[in-house]
């Protein structure tokens, strides 16, 4: 039992819903997504790099990191930094991109100053329906973003996230176990590793987890 092939789009035998992400992001700049992440939608899952994640252009730099098992459900929205605004001035209007006179004497600092970094979804990460990621969002493993979710900032692995904005409405264990999971990290394992251990990954008895060869 070796597991499913990581590099094939459509995982699911006549399910056109759900796409692996790794084979997708294929010859994308600025995009690394794990093994065996996906993304699920009625509509047209392969349309997700151009229609979900927005803003992502390559002459900002910015990365767009999707951990190994993430999940991702219908409608969720990745806002990268192309569409943040100059907020230094008292208006936020992009004058310059219009043209016509306008973009002389803007000063791309102004804009570059509010980007937030790469966007980092951490690995085994369960984003609900209609989330939306903000630019330099960072999601620690394991963690659970409620649907319809507004995710802003740097948030701890295992963290149930919920709310407009969201907060941290738990963790989904203890701290000791947290760091037990973390130190584990059994989603960075080969996968013939990981099929011999399912049911220690998908259970909760950790000492079980802690053994597995």
């Amino acid at each position: 039992m070796n597991g499913p092939d990581p590099d094939r789009l459509f995982p699911l035998d006549g399910w056109w819903n759900t796409v692996f992400l790794k084979p997708l992001s294929e010859g994308r700049a600025n995009v690394e997504a794990g093994e065996f992440a996906y993304y699920s939608d009625p509509d047209d899952p392969t349309k997700f790099f151009d229609r979900n994640v927005l803003h992502h252009y390559e002459q900002f730099g910015d990365r767009l990191i999707i951990g190994r098992f993430a999940m991702i459900a219908a409608g969720t929205q990745i806002i990268m930094n192309g569409g943040t605004h100059a907020m230094s001035g008292f208006s936020t209007f992009p004058f310059n991109i219009f043209g016509g006179g306008w973009e002389e004497g803007f000063d791309p600092a102004t804009w570059t100053m509010e980007h937030r970094g790469d966007t980092v979804i951490g690995p085994d990460v369960w984003i609900g329906t209609e989330a939306t990621i903000m630019p330099g969002v960072r999601l620690g493993a394991g963690s659970i973003v409620a649907a319809k979710s507004v995710v802003t900032g740097e948030h701890p692995s295992f963290a149930v996230l919920a709310g407009n904005p969201a907060r941290m409405v738990r963790r989904r264990y203890d701290d000791a176990t947290c760091d037990a999971l973390e130190r584990i990290a059994w989603w960075d394992w080969p996968v013939e590793k990981i099929s011999r251990n399912l049911n220690a990954i998908r259970g909760a008895d950790l000492a079980a987890l802690e053994a597995a060869e």
